[in-house]
């Protein structure tokens, strides 16, 4: 299924060892890429600009919400109607975009979002410490946004012209994945979810939120919500 004005975003920091195949994964699906590399400081840049991709550079590092910020204001500049949000790390597999846009193509929803727990073959691929951070996250992610979903901080979404204008992120660490619901929430965009399966390998786990990070995450969410 492919969709006119449809852009695959990729935000990236220091992934040489796998961007190559993630985005030549996208390209052989004939996607159109934005690219916003985050200041990496290994090959990652040299390697997406060898690519026939829209490829834009922050020059210090700002976080990946401060990444897909800049990655969606340039898909608006582009024309873009159609958005996914696709992480550099190999996780996320190209055969499901067609299941994420779906329901923006019908007109059902306004943004997308990729589960892993809402089959048995995902929910079981995901490692049991992983599995209990997420469900924990779920409840803090209810706890600030009042969105029930069955996934938390899955970077694969689906947004269209609406949602794309919309949504204006001012976290710019992982916090991000948590605003996005807040926005969703303020701006009464439409949501649903669909299910996506999660490619972990040693690389994609090496590079995913520890518990210190999550904490951090929890600790900056409930410090703006006290004094904001």
């Amino acid at each position: 299924m492919k969709a006119d004005g449809l852009f695959i975003l990729v935000p990236v920091f220091n992934e040489a060892a796998v961007l190559r195949q993630t985005l030549t994964e996208l390209l052989q699906a004939e996607y159109e890429v934005i690219v916003v590399d985050d200041g990496s400081g290994d090959h990652s840049g040299a390697i997406a600009s060898s690519l026939p991709v829209y490829y834009v550079r922050h020059a210090v590092n700002m976080g990946q919400g401060a990444a897909l910020q800049t990655g969606m204001r340039l898909a608006q500049q582009l024309g873009a109607r159609y958005l996914v949000h696709f992480d550099a790390d190999g996780q996320h597999r190209c055969a499901d975009i067609p299941a994420l846009i779906a329901p923006l193509l019908a007109d059902t929803a306004d943004i997308c979002l990729g589960s892993r727990f809402l089959s048995a073959e995902s929910r079981n691929a995901v490692p049991p410490l992983r599995r209990w951070l997420l469900r924990a996250a779920i409840l803090v992610n209810y706890a600030f946004t009042g969105l029930w979903l069955s996934d938390a901080h899955n970077g694969f979404r689906a947004l269209n012209a609406r949602a794309i204008s919309a949504i204006e992120l001012t976290e710019n660490d992982m916090a991000h994945a948590t605003e996005i619901l807040a926005e969703i929430s303020r701006r009464r965009l439409r949501y649903t979810e669909v299910p996506v399966q999660v490619r972990y390998t040693a690389y994609s786990l090496g590079k995913g939120q520890r518990m210190a990070h999550a904490l951090r995450i929890f600790t900056t969410l409930l410090l703006r919500k006290l004094f904001l």
